[in-house]
């Protein structure tokens, strides 16, 4: 016998799909805006109308069944089109409100971000903003399943059924250890660089793939870090030497007493950020309007476009 509709509620799939991203019930209740009791006895009475358990729940961790990834692939695909229903309603406003669930590449976030919020906060004051912080192939992914409306990244070449518009770029800056030989060098370019003392990001980090296509002959398997923040503390006990986006470089001032930090004689050295979201995204007149805003607003370490 076919299960009524009645049981089913958007707002449950919500708590379901924050809980599954976040393995975390107190946050994804926190996240959900109810309280965690609410939020777990909401989910068990989606889990007992359909007759399924989402989660394995222990002291320690949570995670999702076998049978709930299943059903989460096919709740991120509801809530997504529930979401693109809300914005077809919306389309006709002037500017840009409500939700707006924002995504931003490792590298930028936690540079960048900061200073966003503070502009969107008084510009687009009736957009509630959800971030999410991750590497560029996890963004388009969850872009294209709607569970994100637009990217802060930079764009890749094959990017079909997506809309980028470029906002600013930024920089590449040497780092190096205070006592590093191309510390001292008049002018620093690219062929300069010696390529066994190169330090990158791991794999997944368009950041690497950057670095790599600048150093021409760096071996792909050179020493790599997991984080810009590892990055920064190799670079400073003297294993080598890193390119660094300038905004994140800005960010580390008190880092200075053991890293060098240098621009280099190279304008092409560096990274162009976007602005990306969905071609099929109703919205694209405020997305743009977004993008010109942060296009008048890029930080003073980068070159506005």
């Amino acid at each position: 016998m076919q299960k009524s509709l009645a049981g089913l509620s958007l707002r449950d799939l919500e708590y379901v799909e924050a809980v599954a991203e976040l393995a975390h019930f107190g946050r994804a209740a926190e996240r959900c805006g109810v309280s965690q009791p609410a939020l777990s006895e909401q989910i068990r009475k989606l889990e007992a109308h359909l007759g399924v358990v989402f989660f394995e729940r222990t002291q320690r961790r949570v995670a999702i069944t076998a049978q709930g990834a299943v059903l989460l692939a096919q709740i991120e695909r509801v809530l997504a089109e529930a979401r693109h229903f809300i914005a077809m309603g919306g389309q006709r406003q002037a500017g840009l409100s409500g939700l707006l669930q924002l995504g931003a590449i490792e590298t930028l976030g936690p540079y960048y971000l900061p200073g966003l919020l503070k502009l969107l906060r008084e510009a687009v004051p009736d957009v509630a903003l959800r971030l999410t912080e991750n590497r560029t192939a996890t963004l388009i992914e969850r872009l294209r399943h709607g569970m994100l409306d637009v990217v802060l990244m930079v764009p890749t070449p094959q990017m079909p059924g997506l809309v980028a518009v470029n906002l600013f770029f930024e920089p590449f800056v040497l780092a190096t250890p205070k006592l590093h030989p191309l510390g001292h060098l008049p002018r620093i370019t690219l062929d300069a660089l010696p390529v066994a003392d190169l330090l990158l990001l791991e794999e997944g980090h368009c950041l690497r793939d950057q670095a790599l296509a600048l150093c021409a002959g760096a071996p792909s398997a050179t020493r790599h870090a997991t984080s810009l923040e590892t990055l920064w503390h190799m670079i400073a006990v003297g294993e080598g030497y890193s390119l660094l986006p300038a905004l994140a470089v800005a960010a580390r001032p008190e880092i200075s007493e053991l890293v060098q930090c240098r621009r280099l004689n190279e304008p092409n050295a560096g990274r162009t950020v976007a602005l990306v979201w969905r071609a099929s995204d109703p919205r694209e007149t405020q997305f743009r309007q977004l993008a010109a805003l942060l296009r008048r607003a890029a930080p003073v370490d980068v070159i506005g476009l």
